[in-house]
């Protein structure tokens, strides 16, 4: 599967809309029978493009109040040093993104927490003592105006001309 048809970006679509969608409704969606549906989401999952399944769970409900942005400044910027900082972030369930980024910064991290004074201690007692860590600057959500894992797939759609 080199390139992405009409049919596969629409199931794309629709399964970053409902992935509980069942195989006979995705086909209708998409207006296909079942059978070729089902061998193109197949395709989808083993070239890649359908990396996983997973719900999407609202953290205010489970008690994650507090959403911040933090950018970890590395002390020095080897890449053995910089393998070794991704490592131990990767292993940090609280933190839900990690970026590494150009201009001022290593790293920007998405981080979660109860509220600000369980982000406070998780700054200092984990945060601030990851590897080659120089410095740390935060900011804090105030409200989220959007948040949305579904990628945008307009720019796949050939235009005829």
């Amino acid at each position: 599967m080199n390139t992405l048809d009409k049919f596969d970006i629409a199931i794309l679509n629709e399964l970053q809309t409902d992935a509980r969608l069942t195989n006979a409704e995705l086909a209708q969606r998409v207006g296909l029978s079942a059978a070729p549906c089902w061998r193109r989401v197949r395709a989808l999952e083993e070239e890649g493009f359908i990396k996983g399944y997973r719900a999407e769970i609202d953290r205010h409900k489970i008690g994650l109040g507090v959403l911040a942005f933090v950018r970890l400044d590395a002390d020095r910027s080897t890449g053995d040093l910089t393998r070794t900082m991704e490592e131990a972030i990767r292993k940090i369930p609280e933190v839900i993104a990690c970026h590494y980024i150009s201009g001022t910064g290593t790293f920007e991290l998405q981080v979660v927490a109860r509220d600000l004074d369980s982000f406070s201690l998780f700054a200092r007692d984990v945060l601030l003592n990851l590897p080659n860590v120089k410095d740390m600057h935060t900011s804090f959500s105030l409200g989220e105006v959007k948040a949305s894992s579904a990628l945008p797939l307009t720019h796949l759609v050939r235009v005829k001309g």
